[in-house]
C-alpha cells in the first residue's frame, strides 16, 4: 500500500505503531466489534477532514459490515455536525470505493426515505429548552435545528439511532466539541451504546483524533457515566469482562 511505503520510509517508528499497536492490538481489542470501530473511526476522519487515509477506511469499514447505505448516512449525518465541506470531501472520495465495487446510487437511501417515528415528548422537552436559551440569539439555528436535524435527520431509517449518536459523539470528541458531549453522549446512551462500548470508543479515537482530545473529552465522558443508571454500571461490567 502506497501509505504504508511512504511511512516505512519517512517515519518507520510509525509504521511499527501502526502494524504492531494500532492495527495488530487496537483493532482487536474486545471491548468494541472490528464494525463500530470503523464506524468510530471514519466520523473522526470525516469530522477532521482527514483524507489520506480515508479511502482505505471506507474499503475496510466496508469488509467489516457497515453497509454501504450506511456509510451514506454518516456522511450525511456528519454534514450537519462537521461541516458541509468536509462531508463533500468524503463523499467524493467515498465514490471511487462505491464505483470500484459495482455500488450505485439506486442501493443507498433516498432524500424520501419514510422517517422513523418521533418521540414527540422529548422533542418537545429539547425545543422548549433551546428556544428559551438561544431564540434570542439565532432565530434561525432554532428553527432549523428543529425542523432538519431533530425531526427529519435524527428519523432517518438508514442509520439505526444508536450507531447515528455514535457517529455524533465520535465526531464531537474528535473536533474537541467538549460542550456537546453530555448531550449527545447521554443520547447515545439512551439509545443503545453500552458504557463499556464508550469507553472503548475513547481508546480507538485516542489513535485517530489524537491523545490531547480524548483527554479534553473523558473528564465531561466520566461524569456522565457517574450519573447514568447503576443497572447500566453492572451491565457494562459484566459485558466487559465477557
Amino acid at each position: 500500500m502506497e501509505l504504508s511505503s511512504s511511512l516505512q520510509a519517512v517515519a518507520p517508528a510509525l509504521q511499527q505503531y501502526a502494524d504492531q499497536r494500532l492495527m495488530g492490538e487496537v483493532w482487536r481489542r474486545p471491548g468494541l466489534s472490528p464494525r463500530d470501530r470503523s464506524v468510530v473511526t471514519l466520523a473522526a476522519l470525516i469530522a477532521r477532514n482527514q483524507t489520506a487515509e480515508m479511502q482505505q477506511h471506507v474499503s475496510l469499514a466496508l469488509d467489516n459490515g457497515v453497509k454501504p447505505g450506511e456509510i451514506s448516512e454518516i456522511i450525511t449525518h456528519l454534514a450537519f455536525y462537521a461541516g458541509w465541506g468536509n462531508a463533500v470531501a468524503a463523499a467524493n472520495i467515498t465514490q471511487q470505493v462505491f464505483k470500484a465495487r459495482g455500488i450505485s446510487a439506486e442501493q443507498l437511501p433516498q432524500a424520501g426515505d419514510k422517517l422513523l417515528p418521533l418521540n414527540a415528548e422529548a422533542e418537545a422537552a429539547r425545543a422548549t429548552q433551546v428556544a428559551a436559551n438561544f431564540d434570542a440569539v439565532s432565530p434561525g439555528v432554532v428553527k432549523y435545528t428543529g425542523e432538519v436535524l431533530f425531526r427529519d435527520l435524527w428519523l432517518r431509517p438508514g442509520l439505526a439511532p444508536r450507531d447515528r449518536s455514535l457517529v455524533t459523539v465520535s465526531a464531537l470528541i474528535a473536533n474537541g466539541q467538549v460542550a456537546q458531549i453530555t448531550y449527545h453522549l447521554n443520547r447515545a446512551m439512551d439509545n443503545g451504546l453500552t458504557q463499556a462500548q464508550a469507553s472503548e470508543m475513547l481508546t480507538q479515537l485516542a489513535f485517530y483524533s489524537g491523545w490531547p482530545c480524548v483527554f479534553s473529552a473523558m473528564p465531561v465522558v466520566k461524569e456522565v457515566f457517574e450519573k447514568r443508571p447503576v443497572s447500566e454500571k453492572a451491565d457494562s461490567s459484566a459485558s466487559a469482562k465477557g
